[in-house]
C-alpha cells in the first residue's frame, strides 16, 4: 500500500497535503482505474488524520470526477472513458485471446437488445471510421491558469507521435471544438473532468494521459540530507504547486523547498545561489538553469547539483495513445 506522510504542524492543511498525494498517485497511476482506495479506517490509523477529514478528502476527489464512490463497497478511482476499446486495433485471436474474448462478450450484448449482425458490424466498422478522422486532429488542452502543463504535453507528445498537435486552453475548447468536426482532445487525468464536460455533448473523445511517476526524483528527494535547500523549476504553475505540497508532506520543515519558472530570472538567480540540488522538469526549465548557474558561476562557492528530467506523460500512457490514433 501506498504510504502517504502528513506534517502535522504545517501551516498548510493536513486535507490539503492529503488530497495532493492521493491525487498525484492517481494521476501517476500508481492507483489505476478501478482501483479501490483505502477505507478511512486504514488511512487514519496510516496518517494519524480524523476519518472525517480524510472523508472529506474523498468526498473532494468525488466531486473533481476523479473518484466515485460504490455503496456498500468502497471509493474506487474512476475510469474515464472506456479504456478498453483504446486496445483494440483489429487483433487476431492469437495475439489477443482476452481482446477476442471481450469482443465475443459485447457482441452478444448486442443480439440479446435485438441488434443483427450486419446492424452490429456497420455500428463497429462506424466507430472505427470515425475514431481514425478523430486522429486526424488531435488537441492538448489544460487550463490557462496552468498553460504549462499543456506546453509540457504538446511538446512530448509531438516528438513521441511525429504528427502536428496543438495546444487549446481549456477555456477556448467548447469554441475550437464547435468549429470542427472531428478530432480528439488529450489531457492529463488532473483535467480530464473537466474537458469531458466540454467534449462530451460535442461527440468529441478525450484521452486521459498518465502522467509520470517521479519514483527516482521521489527518491533524490528523500535521500536530502537534513536542512537542505530544494530547488524545483517547471514552466507548469500547478506542478510546482502541487511538488511543491509533496515534498512538504514528505520531509517536512527538514527541507527548504524554493520554486521557480524558468522566465523568471530573479527566482531563478536567487534559487542558484541558495539551492544545494535544483531539479527541472522539462527542457525550457533545464537549459533555462543551466544558463542561470553558468552565468552566476564566478559568484558561487558551490554551484548547486542539477537534476533534469524533460518526462510528463508516462511511457505506457503515450504507446496506447499511439495504439488509439492508429500510429503503430
Amino acid at each position: 500500500m501506498i504510504q502517504f506522510h502528513i506534517q502535522p504542524d504545517s501551516d498548510i492543511p493536513a486535507s490539503t497535503q492529503l488530497y495532493n498525494q492521493i491525487h498525484f498517485a492517481i494521476a501517476s497511476r500508481q492507483y489505476p482505474p478501478g482501483h479501490r482506495l483505502p477505507s478511512t479506517r486504514q488511512l487514519a490509523m496510516q496518517t494519524g488524520l480524523h476519518r472525517n477529514t480524510i472523508s472529506k478528502v474523498y468526498r473532494q476527489l468525488e466531486d473533481d470526477g476523479v473518484v466515485e464512490s460504490q455503496a456498500g463497497s468502497g471509493i474506487y478511482v474512476k475510469a474515464p472513458g472506456d479504456e478498453s476499446t483504446a486496445r483494440l486495433k483489429t487483433p487476431t485471436m492469437e495475439q489477443f485471446p482476452q481482446a477476442h474474448k471481450l469482443i465475443k462478450q459485447n457482441l452478444d450484448e448486442l443480439l440479446k437488445q435485438g441488434c443483427s449482425l450486419n446492424q452490429a458490424r456497420e455500428m463497429f466498422l462506424a466507430e472505427v471510421d470515425w475514431r481514425l478522422r478523430c486522429s486526424a486532429r488531435v488537441l492538448v488542452t489544460s487550463p490557462s491558469e496552468d498553460i504549462g502543463a499543456g506546453e509540457l504535453m504538446t511538446s512530448q507528445l509531438e516528438d513521441a507521435l511525429k504528427i502536428p498537435v496543438q495546444l487549446v486552453p481549456l477555456e477556448e475548447l467548447a469554441q475550437i471544438l464547435d468549429q470542427a468536426r472531428s478530432g480528439t482532445v488529450v489531457t492529463s487525468h488532473y483535467f480530464s473532468a473537466a474537458a469531458e464536460e466540454i467534449a462530451a455533448p460535442r461527440s468529441v473523445r478525450v484521452i486521459p494521459l498518465d502522467i509520470y511517476d517521479y519514483g527516482q526524483e521521489i527518491q533524490l528527494l528523500v535521500n536530502l540530507p537534513k536542512d537542505s535547500c530544494l530547488g524545483l523549476v517547471s514552466v507548469s504553475t500547478g506542478f510546482l504547486r502541487a511538488s511543491a505540497v509533496i515534498v512538504h508532506s514528505l520531509r517536512g520543515e527538514n527541507l527548504l523547498v524554493m520554486t521557480a519558472h524558468p522566465n523568471d530570472t530573479f527566482r531563478l538567480n536567487a534559487m542558484v545561489r541558495s539551492a544545494h540540488t535544483i531539479a527541472s522538469f522539462d527542457r525550457a526549465s533545464c537549459a533555462a538553469v543551466k544558463a542561470t548557474v553558468a552565468a552566476a558561476r564566478e559568484d558561487l562557492i558551490r554551484p548547486p547539483k542539477l537534476y533534469c528530467c524533460d518526462t510528463y506523460i508516462g511511457d505506457k500512457s503515450i504507446n496506447l495513445l499511439k495504439r488509439e490514433l492508429g500510429l503503430e
